[in-house]
């Protein structure tokens, strides 16, 4: 059968972008740690990653995102004026397409470096939510605001200690934000379209974590982790489905919640960690089990700062409070090994995980790529190298706390001074 010209256009182009992976969002496209492109390196030619493009970029610890031939971030400048800046580049050759600034004075919160939040690109547009609560959505092409909302201003946000930084979660119709606010606007959702309020629960201070959605047997829930509690709210109507109170140390609750076999789990720096099992539909769930150690020197399980684990086959693995990599067991939290040669001993020392077939890339905080594999066994590493220069201010020793971007066979990351581009495919 002779198949028409323009399903023959089709079908190549559809073959051709298969293995092609924008990255539009906090953690990917399903805010799960997970590159699924094929045709990449299997370990680096040299101690240093080649970059394809630079461009200079105020600092901030907000990650980029990767839509459309595009590269989103905020940053934040000080001079001559502080202001907080939502920058948008070509993919391909990092040059500027649009920038958008307004003024923000950072008041009450602490490591002032720059916004949390990544840029999220859905439906042609980009909403960016800025460290004191400035929201915005954007036409993704341009830059032009389509609305706008003083989040500070109407919802009387009480500060978390180091600002607004929970990435908004899109559903359908609706942005879900961690306001953070006053009178019962902990968890806020807007009509994506025109900011109008739809919904508010939890009277909960807003901690960092980003919230995801979970579905099952036609069933919808959002998964908050907040400073006070772990919950799973209705989507349509922000109902508690389930809660468990928890009020995490400095509100330090970072880890994105993972979901792994009808199970979410959470860690936290100095709370340790929280296993739950969701019910048939996961509208209903209870503790499986929950432990943390003495304090922060002297841990039990795990204790996350701003890493978001992986679990791997029953094994969750996991950086601790001063960056021991350690892998527990699934069941019981128990420790099976652990090992401090990933990323440098020090207090918040931390990794970001992203898994790509069998293999777990690895991006510590002082720059370094690590291609390896994770397994009760151990932690082996296979090639390792520098990617980006660490900078001093997200922290004083010098770090990179940014997560990095896997779009397209490259990886996009940023530090206080420039966004970068690196060409990870095969030759």
């Amino acid at each position: 059968m002779k198949l028409p010209i323009i399903y023959i256009v089709l079908l190549t182009f559809g073959f051709g972008c298969a293995n092609s992976q924008d990255w539009p969002d906090w953690r990917g496209a399903n805010r799960d740690g997970t590159w699924n492109e094929t045709g990449i390196i299997e370990k680096f030619d040299s101690e240093t990653i080649k970059t394809k493009w630079s461009v200079p970029i105020g600092s901030g610890y907000c990650g980029p995102t990767v839509s459309n031939g595009k590269v989103y971030l905020s940053d934040l400048l000080v001079k001559p004026s502080q202001t907080e800046g939502v920058l948008c580049f070509n993919e391909k050759t990092g040059e500027k397409i649009w920038e958008f600034r307004y003024e923000c004075i950072y008041e009450g919160v602490g490591y002032p470096a720059g916004p949390r939040a990544s840029v999220i690109i859905n439906d042609d547009k980009a909403y960016s939510l800025g460290t004191m609560g400035n929201l915005f959505c954007f036409n993704a092409e341009n830059g032009e605001v389509l609305w706008q909302k003083n989040l500070n201003k109407e919802y009387e946000i009480q500060m978390p200690t180091w600002g607004i930084a929970s990435t908004p979660l899109i559903i359908d119709d609706k942005i879900i934000i961690h306001v953070s606010g006053s009178k019962n606007a902990g968890v806020v959702a807007f009509n994506k379209n025109s900011g109008e309020e739809i919904w508010r629960n939890l009277d909960d201070r807003a901690g960092y974590s980003a919230p995801i959605l979970i579905e099952k047997m036609d069933k919808s829930v959002v998964v908050n982790w907040t400073e006070h509690s772990l919950s799973g709210l209705n989507p349509e109507t922000g109902e508690v489905f389930w809660r468990f109170p928890w009020k995490t140390g400095s509100g330090m609750s970072i880890a994105t919640p993972v979901l792994y076999n009808d199970h979410i789990f959470v860690s936290a720096f100095y709370s340790g960690s929280l296993l739950i099992k969701l019910g048939e539909d996961y509208t209903t769930a209870e503790k499986v089990w929950q432990r943390s150690g003495e304090s922060e020197r002297k841990t039990d399980a795990l204790h996350c700062v701003m890493n978001t684990p992986v679990i791997i086959d029953d094994f969750i693995y996991g950086v601790d409070s001063y960056g021991e990599l350690r892998c527990l067991e699934f069941e019981t939290g128990d420790r099976i090994w652990e090992d401090q040669t990933a990323v440098n001993r020090a207090r918040w020392a931390n990794i970001h995980f992203v898994q790509n077939k069998d293999k777990i890339w690895m991006f510590n905080e002082q720059g370094e790529l690590i291609i390896s594999k994770l397994s009760p066994q151990g932690f082996t590493e296979i090639s390792r190298a520098k990617l980006i220069e660490p900078s001093k201010k997200q922290h004083p020793r010098g770090v990179v706390w940014t997560h990095p971007t896997f779009a397209n066979k490259h990886v996009f990351v940023r530090n206080d001074n420039q966004l970068i581009c690196a060409d990870l495919s095969k030759k």
